[in-house]
């Protein structure tokens, strides 16, 4: 398995920014699908957006389309979450995930092999 380390949470207004980040180990990174997922507090955890191993394809949650952009840097062993004009239901503590045989930006959480420690998102209204 891969290790995984989110940062880049914290507290922002609605309508503001924030950029998290997922730095993996290993030397393999980019033969990798990431993804992004979010457990708000008394909810089940959902799926945010993926991002393929080349950077091809990506995959969004119809809540965060046209908000947030998945990215990654192979060459640093890192995805990112760019997250804009964020709304109080964003609030979530979100963790990142690798799909380790997969080869597309898959939604589903079972084909998801290693899991991040997840960092805290809050918005205040």
């Amino acid at each position: 398995q891969v290790r995984l380390v989110e940062s880049g949470g914290g507290l922002v207004q609605a309508g503001g920014s924030l950029r998290l980040s997922c730095a993996a180990s290993g030397r393999t990174f980019s033969r990798y699908s990431m993804g992004w997922f979010r457990q708000a507090p008394g909810k089940s955890r959902e799926f945010v957006a993926a991002i393929s191993w080349s950077g091809g394809n990506t995959n969004y949650a119809d809540s965060v389309k046209g908000r947030f952009t998945i990215s990654r840097d192979n060459a640093k062993n890192t995805v990112y979450l760019q997250m804009n004009s964020l709304k109080p239901e964003d609030t979530a503590v979100y963790y990142c995930a690798a799909d380790e045989g997969g080869t597309t930006a898959t939604m589903h959480q079972w084909m998801y092999d290693s899991w991040g420690q997840g960092t805290q998102v809050t918005v205040s209204s």
